[in-house]
């Protein structure tokens, strides 16, 4: 497995489950500007693909300024993972249907033809993660006792980059 195929498998990994992120970028005047998004995939590459229409401030974003960043977060088991990377804009009807799932069909009626749904593509540099090796009671409890004893909570958790 190539060096580019095992972080990409890393990425995944980290992102595992969860689906839904902010998906930040700059507008016209360089602010920043967030939203939140649900994943369709990660591909082989480590790229992760979105829905959005072409009418969408996300789009028009993107065309100016494709660095952007997606946060994702899964509180329950607190792990979390934000990703940077380069957002490309792309209109290919067979990947908007080979993507397509009911879901989407919520947002766009009128289905996988319809010329305003179009897909983000986000090839990332890098993606920070920390993730709790605890358990939700065991960092409960270590969460009260710092907060009892004014001391930091003692947590057993891993944080570290995977650069692509």
């Amino acid at each position: 497995m190539s060096s580019n195929n095992t972080h990409a498998a890393a990425l995944a990994d980290k992102i595992g489950s969860m689906r839904f992120a902010m998906f930040t970028t700059r507008d016209q005047n360089g602010h920043l500007i967030s939203q939140p998004m649900t994943r369709q995939q990660v591909d082989a590459e480590g790229a992760l693909w979105f829905y959005t229409g072409t009418t969408t401030e996300l789009w028009d974003n993107i065309a100016h300024e494709p660095e952007v960043n997606i946060s994702f977060a899964n509180s329950d088991d607190s792990n979390y993972v934000s990703v940077s990377g380069t957002a490309e804009r792309v209109v290919d009807r067979v990947k908007i249907r080979a993507l397509w799932n009911p879901m989407v069909q919520a947002w766009f009626p009128a289905g996988p033809e319809d010329e305003h749904v179009v897909l983000v593509r986000v090839l990332p540099h890098a993606a920070e993660y920390w993730d709790a090796n605890d358990s939700k009671m065991v960092r409960m409890f270590a969460m009260a006792k710092a907060a009892v004893t004014g001391s930091t909570p003692d947590m057993d958790a891993d944080h570290g980059t995977i650069r692509m």
